[in-house]
C-alpha cells in the first residue's frame, strides 16, 4: 500500500519532469537528451574524476563510459590519464564543451524563470522554503555510510570540525592533543572501524568504533555537521556505527558524553542505551552509556 508522502512524491515527480523537459530527446532545446547534459554540467561545475562521477550521479560505469563516448564523439569532452594519478581517468571540457556548458547553463536559468513567472513574491518565497526543505530532507535520505581509513584526509577534517564544536561548546574548551594520530591505529580493522556519512561528496557525519575490552566495543568521535541535525542524520549514523560494532563481534556497546551535549545524551536514550559508571579516564567525559548489541 502506498502512503501519503510516497503518492505526493511521485505526484510532484510527474509535474516536475513534465514541466522541465525531461521526456523531450532534446533537454531545454539544447540538442541532447537529460543524461548527456547532466553529466555536461557536472563536468563544467568541475567534477572531472570519472569515479567521482559516478558515485555523484549514481550511475554504473557502462553507462557513464556511453554518455562520455557521445560527448566526446560530439567534440564537447576530453578524457585522459589523471596528471595526479596515472591509474584513474579524469574529463574535461574542450573550448566547444565550455561554450556548450555555458548555452546549457542560460536555458536552465530562463526555464526557471518561467517557471515562477507567474508567481507572487509571497509565493516564490514559499516555493523556495518548500524546495530548500524538500531538497534537504531528500539527500538525508540519500546518505550513504562508508567505512574510511580513520587517517585520510575526510575523516580528519571531519574529526577537525567535531573537536572544533567541542571546543566552542565547553565551558573550558577542549583541547584534543594528538589523539588524531594516536587513537588513528584504534579505529582500524580487525578490532576497531571508522565511519563517515556523505551526502554527495560531503562528508556530513562521522563516528569511530573502538575496542574496550574483548567483548565490548566503544562509539568514539560520533559527530554530525550542524547543518544536517534535525533530518535523522544522527539516528542513521548512530545505527550505522552499532552496526560495526556487531560486525566486529562484540556483544556490548559503550559510549560518553559530556552532560552540554544534550542533545546527544537525547538520542542516546531514544536509542536504548542506559546510563553506567565511569568506565574510562576520558576528563571531558560526564555522562557514560552502554547497550547491548542487536
Amino acid at each position: 500500500m502506498v502512503d501519503d508522502v510516497t503518492e505526493q512524491l511521485r505526484r510532484f515527480n510527474r509535474s516536475f519532469t513534465q514541466r522541465i523537459g525531461v521526456l523531450d530527446d532534446s533537454f531545454l532545446g539544447a540538442g541532447r537528451p537529460l543524461g548527456q547534459a547532466r553529466l555536461l554540467f557536472e563536468i563544467g561545475m568541475g567534477h572531472t574524476s570519472l569515479l567521482h562521477l559516478r558515485h555523484r550521479l549514481g550511475l554504473d560505469s557502462g553507462y557513464l563510459s556511453r554518455l562520455l563516448r557521445e560527448l566526446e564523439r560530439d567534440g564537447l569532452v576530453e578524457v585522459v590519464a589523471d596528471p595526479d594519478d596515472g591509474r584513474r581517468r579524469v574529463a574535461t571540457l574542450t573550448d566547444a564543451g565550455r561554450r556548450a556548458w555555458a548555452d546549457l547553463d542560460r536555458r536552465s536559468d530562463d526555464l526557471a524563470a518561467r517557471l515562477i513567472d507567474p508567481l507572487t513574491d509571497r509565493q516564490r518565497d514559499e516555493l523556495a522554503a518548500a524546495l530548500a526543505t524538500a531538497d534537504r530532507l531528500l539527500r538525508a535520505a540519500a546518505i550513504r555510510f562508508d567505512v574510511v581509513d580513520p587517517a585520510s584526509d575526510e575523516a580528519i577534517t571531519a574529526m577537525s570540525a567535531y573537536f572544533g564544536e567541542l571546543d566552542d561548546r565547553f565551558t573550558d574548551g577542549f583541547d584534543p592533543g594528538d589523539t588524531l594520530v594516536t587513537d588513528a591505529p584504534s579505529m582500524r580493522a580487525p578490532t576497531g572501524s571508522f565511519v563517515v556519512a556523505r551526502s554527495d561528496d560531503d562528508v556530513v557525519a562521522c563516528g569511530g568504533v573502538v575496542r574496550h575490552d574483548a567483548s565490548t566495543g566503544e562509539i568514539k568521535r560520533m559527530w554530525v555537521h550542524a547543518d544536517w541535525r534535525g533530518t535523522g542524520v544522527g539516528r542513521r549514523t548512530l545505527a550505522a556505527l552499532e552496526s560495526e560494532v556487531a560486525r566486529l563481534g562484540y556483544d556490548t556497546i559503550v559510549l560518553d558524553t559530556n552532560a552540554v551535549l544534550t542533545e546527544a545524551i537525547a538520542m542516546y536514550d531514544r536509542a536504548g542505551y542506559t546510563p553506567t559508571g565511569r568506565y574510562n579516564d576520558n576528563p571531558y567525559a560526564q555522562r557514560w552509556f552502554t547497550k547491548p548489541v542487536g
